[in-house]
């Protein structure tokens, strides 16, 4: 088995959680496993999990692959897929120079027995193909055990799997820069000591070949959420995404647009209060450069079903003026403030804080007599020709990129993750013919 030196440092390094994200083909279950394997014969606990979505699969892309269990383990290790003796659970006996360990065999599709054979407490944990696993399986599997390995391929960022467990990794500092930026801003869960993020891809695979690597490619339709999903290894919906072709190449740092010339800064403001929803306050402070490039440089969100006190109308003015400081104090001067045109009782506030505090901003009504589908068709060209950039330090905004959707029915998009799509809209129609190839 061969591997490069990203997979060399990930064997050495000791973690309490590994999650090996990026493109297929990348090696990730072979070393994943390897290091699993290592783990298990290192650990004092004698029983230990291993977990696919169901026994065929288990058997088929972990035990019997090339360079699976049994082509690199065989010698000291036999696998019972039925069972033996007192124990019912398929499962493998590995006999390591500290004992025999009992690894059992689960297919997380089946919730009765999966159940029943969580019982205890574990050494270590194998899920491969985290992303799709059953949620509940994941939580009391990531209980129960002293050190947890998951593969996965990117998949929809607002599976609840990335917020609980994938993001709360991060990194270690010699490869966090070729993890990709668009996916290095999602990893923002509160951090897990000892939790690491690796992402891997085709070039960090040595035993891939250059021909098995461009027939691979071949076969995915670029362009497609296939491709970003398993040829770039970023995350997205499999289907149906509006903003389908933003990519890394869309991501920029602060740092990069600190030396831009800017000639207009805008602010947007979208507003839903429901202390019952997941729908989000959002303010969303734009740039327009000198090159005609539209670039989404801070965000602000709150949600109210997160607050002991909810936010009402003129609290949330307090802290847009706040906020608009920040960002004209950060990148330079601007008046102008974007508020969607529907909700009156912010409007009215804006209006009377600046009667009773006095303020420079002048704070509109959003200008919405464009369409969505024509502001959706306005971004997607200004995404294809990077003119459309969102620096990595706005994250929902690239979540929400992530997952904004069509509706599976009818022409038009989902009404949900939407709030900073619509805030970034606001602040960029007074000003779309400033952006773009100019007619």
């Amino acid at each position: 088995m061969k591997w490069g030196a990203k997979y060399d440092d990930f064997i050495k390094t000791r973690a309490e959680a590994d999650f090996l994200e990026g493109t297929t083909a990348s090696g990730k279950t072979t070393v994943g496993l390897f290091k699993f394997m290592l783990e298990v014969a290192d650990s004092p606990q004698r029983q230990h999990i291993i977990a696919a979505l169901d026994k065929g699969t288990l058997e088929k892309n972990i035990i019997e692959k090339d360079h699976g269990i049994a082509e690199e383990f065989g010698a000291i290790c036999e696998y019972y897929g039925n069972g033996r003796g007192n124990t019912t659970l398929p499962h493998l006996l590995f006999y390591t120079p500290s004992g025999i360990k009992t690894i059992f065999c689960l297919g997380y599709d089946d919730k009765t027995r999966w159940k029943k054979a969580l019982g205890g407490q574990y050494g270590c944990l194998f899920i491969d193909e985290i992303n799709v696993a059953d949620i509940e399986f994941v939580r009391e599997a990531v209980m129960r055990s002293d050190y947890v390995i998951g593969t996965l391929n990117p998949d929809d960022p607002a599976l609840p799997v990335y917020a609980e467990f994938i993001n709360r990794a991060r990194p270690v500092d010699k490869w966090a820069d070729s993890t990709p930026a668009e996916l290095r801003a999602m990893l923002n869960s509160p951090r897990a000591p000892r939790w690491v993020h690796w992402y891997f891809n085709f070039d960090d695979n040595i035993a891939l070949t250059a021909e098995k690597k461009a027939r691979i490619k071949r076969n995915v339709p670029e362009g497609t959420k296939l491709w970003k999903n398993k040829i770039q290894g970023l995350r997205g919906r499999s289907t149906g995404l509006v903003f389908s072709n933003f990519t890394e190449r869309n991501v920029r740092t602060p740092a990069e647009a600190r030396d831009l010339r800017f000639k207009r800064f805008t602010l947007g403001v979208d507003t839903a209060y429901s202390v019952k929803s997941a729908d989000t306050i959002a303010f969303v402070f734009c740039g327009i450069t000198d090159t005609r490039e539209l670039y989404v440089l801070e965000e602000r969100v709150f949600n109210n079903a997160d607050r002991r006190e909810p936010l009402a109308p003129s609290d949330v003015v307090r802290e847009l003026v706040a906020f608009a400081d920040v960002c004209r104090a950060r990148y330079g001067d601007f008046r102008h403030i974007f508020i969607d045109s529907a909700d009156q009782a912010t409007i009215t506030e804006a209006q009377k804080y600046k009667r009773a505090q006095g303020s420079a901003y002048i704070f509109n009504p959003a200008y919405k007599d464009m369409k969505v589908i024509d502001r959706i068709n306005l971004t997607l060209g200004w995404i294809a020709k990077e003119q459309f950039i969102v620096l990595d330090n706005c994250r929902e905004v690239l979540r929400e990129i992530g997952v904004y959707s069509w509706q599976e029915d009818k022409d038009a998009p989902e009404d949900a993750n939407d709030h900073t799509v619509n805030a970034t809209q606001y602040a960029f129609l007074p000003y779309v013919n400033e952006i773009g190839i100019e007619v």
